[in-house]
């Protein structure tokens, strides 16, 4: 279940934890990428932090979450190798910006405790921004994790519309399609008249 917390109701310690993750929300910014940060933490110790790096890396699966991930995994002396099923399991994860579809179900298989997050992502969020990957989907095998939202919620927010105000003049920029043909044949796109079926 996703719930929001208001502010009254917010403890100071996940505050504290917000606000390392803006922190690397900012980082993100400064290098024209949006300005999404997160940090992993076990104990009261932080495991990994990160920020987004689409654009530098020209590959878009390179989300905060998944960078620190990444760092995780490839550390012995954070998690186990070889990982067990669980390897998140006991961590919290502190982001700025509701994890996305493609975070959120990767979250759940790695056996994340439980999301902290700042505000929500209302075209791609993967924790009932727009699908409950987190909980609300079914799995045989990957336990759900609760999601709380709404810490530093002004602030998460603000440092997306300083972002979106610049433009981002790092992204791709999209081949010309002027010179394109529309298929129409919908037998021949389908590999129909090669004798393959789709």
């Amino acid at each position: 279940m996703i719930t929001h917390v208001l502010v009254e109701e917010q403890e100071r310690e996940h505050l504290i934890w917000m606000d390392l993750a803006l922190e690397m929300a900012e980082k993100a910014l400064q290098a024209e990428e949006v300005p999404v940060g997160c940090v992993f933490v076990r104990e009261g110790r932080v495991l990994a932090s990160a920020r987004n790096r689409t654009n530098e890396l020209r590959n878009a699966t390179r989300h905060a979450e998944l960078e620190a991930i990444d760092y995780m995994l490839s550390t012995p002396e954070i998690i186990a190798f070889p990982p067990s099923q669980r390897p998140l399991e006991g961590v919290t994860l502190y982001v700025t910006v509701e994890p996305c579809v493609m975070c959120a179900s990767a979250l759940r298989q790695l056996g994340i405790r439980e999301v902290y997050f700042g505000c929500t992502n209302e075209r791609f969020g993967g924790c009932g921004g727009v699908l409950g990957v987190n909980e609300a989907l079914p799995h045989p095998v990957h336990t759900p994790y609760p999601c709380k939202f709404g810490y530093r919620r002004d602030e998460c927010i603000l440092i997306l519309r300083r972002f979106y105000l610049t433009e981002n003049s790092k992204a791709p920029v999209p081949r010309s399609k002027a010179r394109r043909m529309l298929k129409t044949d919908i037998s021949r796109i389908a590999g129909v008249d090669e004798g393959r079926s789709i």
